[in-house]
């Protein structure tokens, strides 16, 4: 039996929703770089030869996926849900550690948020796309 084809909603439909989830990936993306690194240079017991080298660890794949997410890039923005998971993993570890649990939860709800609105960035990017180009 043949599976039929969702029809793609309208490009009036997509379009703020597209913008929406946007602005909401590039605020979670940029409040997460900035706890990441308050969090270091204020908070963590880190000594001054190793924080820069944490600093480059965490804010790298965040600085290679920025340029991406800054132009819109519906692939920077699925990447961007591959690489927010690592981020995910670290905030909810540190969620446990009673010394930590502040940032830890602040990191995993910023990462949610991140990886919502990116996903959602790229579904309805890609529909408006195919809508562009005459799909039903």
């Amino acid at each position: 039996m043949a599976k039929t084809s969702k029809p793609l909603p309208s490009l009036d439909w997509l379009k703020p929703r597209m913008a929406v989830s946007r602005v909401i990936s590039l605020m979670s993306f940029m409040a997460l770089a900035l706890l990441l690194l308050v969090w270091n240079l204020m908070f963590a017991a880190i000594p001054d030869k190793l924080l820069w080298v944490i600093l480059a660890f965490q804010l790298g794949p965040l600085l290679l996926l920025a340029p991406g997410l800054i132009l819109g890039s519906a692939r920077a923005h699925a990447w961007t849900c591959f690489v927010v998971n690592l981020y995910f993993i670290q905030g909810v570890l540190a969620a446990f550690d009673p010394s930590k649990a502040l940032f830890g939860w602040a990191q995993t709800l910023l990462s949610i948020s991140l990886f919502c609105a990116a996903l959602m960035y790229t579904r309805w990017c890609f529909q408006y796309d195919r809508k562009l180009a005459g799909e039903n």
